[in-house]
């Protein structure tokens, strides 16, 4: 008569054979960012991501740059993006929210759009339409000219990473890591007056350098999804050279590469003066047009 036990260690060998056979063992690569990378994965707390955040935001006072602009009209919620030729850019800001961006028109170099937000009003040219709009850089953007939705606040919200605010809002980490990715995403939530997602900042597991933002409206839709790399030190301060800004709500996107960049040089508030050109159709936003 077979003792249970001779059973039991007849299987556990079996199973020593098997693991230890190489030649059954399939080996799966595990491919980040499209190729193959031993790298390690590093290792970050909740405060630390925070304070890198803090690290890249509170050492810019002011920059002028120089880019080229890519637009876009579409979104992934309509299914379909349509890209236009790029065109010469310039943005000027100032903290704590000043902000000027113009683009060139591609043909004839020309001033396609000049805008400017001070606080919470902003104003826009668009010269070959004719038109001044001017308005609150939270009044809804919602022209079927995706041209007239453009809001230099916008731009300002992507192309700075501001840490949390500890007063209103409270942040906690995700680990999203698989076969394809390894991001931490430190997820910004707002306080009152009920706990919502504002925003998501991604951690590239690899580097640590951050990646991607997205900002959320009150009811968890993407009001923008912006994507950094290739990071450089401009008199000292780190700032992404490339951002790709997605604006899925408002129909349009943009992706910007920096040409050239004066980190926290001089910025008076005559850059930020904007008026209406002559002859120009003024509109303001919530109100009838007006000559």
């Amino acid at each position: 008569m077979k003792r249970p036990w001779h059973g039991k260690l007849a299987a556990a060998v079996c199973l020593l054979v098997v693991f230890n056979c190489s030649c059954l063992v399939r080996r799966r690569l595990v491919t980040r960012q499209g190729k193959h990378d031993t790298r390690p994965l590093l290792t970050a707390g909740q405060d630390d991501l925070v304070q890198r955040i803090r690290a890249t935001y509170e050492p810019i006072r002011s920059y002028t740059a120089t880019l080229d602009m890519t637009p876009s009209l579409g979104s992934v919620y309509k299914g379909e993006i349509s890209e236009f030729p790029s065109v010469r850019g310039y943005v000027i800001f100032r903290k704590p929210d000043d902000i000027r961006i113009i683009g060139l028109d591609p043909v004839i170099h020309s001033r396609a759009f000049d805008m400017v937000s001070m606080g919470q009003d902003f104003h826009l040219s668009l010269p070959s339409k004719g038109l001044f709009i001017e308005g609150r850089n939270d009044t809804p953007a919602n022209s079927k000219d995706k041209v007239e939705n453009l809001r230099p606040a916008a731009f300002l919200q992507a192309m700075l990473i501001q840490p949390p605010d500890p007063a209103t809002e409270v942040a906690v980490i995700e680990d999203d890591t698989d076969e394809e990715h390894a991001f931490f995403v430190l997820l910004i939530l707002r306080k009152e007056p009920t706990l919502l997602v504002n925003r998501a900042v991604y951690f590239d597991r690899l580097t640590l350098q951050i990646v991607r933002q997205k900002a959320f409206d009150v009811n968890g839709l993407t009001v923008s999804d912006t994507r950094y790399s290739t990071w450089k030190i401009f008199n000292g301060v780190a700032f992404p050279t490339s951002i790709d800004i997605n604006r899925p709500g408002d129909g349009y996107g943009v992706v910007m590469q920096l040409v050239n960049m004066k980190m926290n040089n001089e910025v008076g508030d005559d850059k930020f003066v904007l008026t209406k050109p002559e002859g120009a159709q003024l509109k303001v936003l919530g109100q009838p047009a007006a000559k």
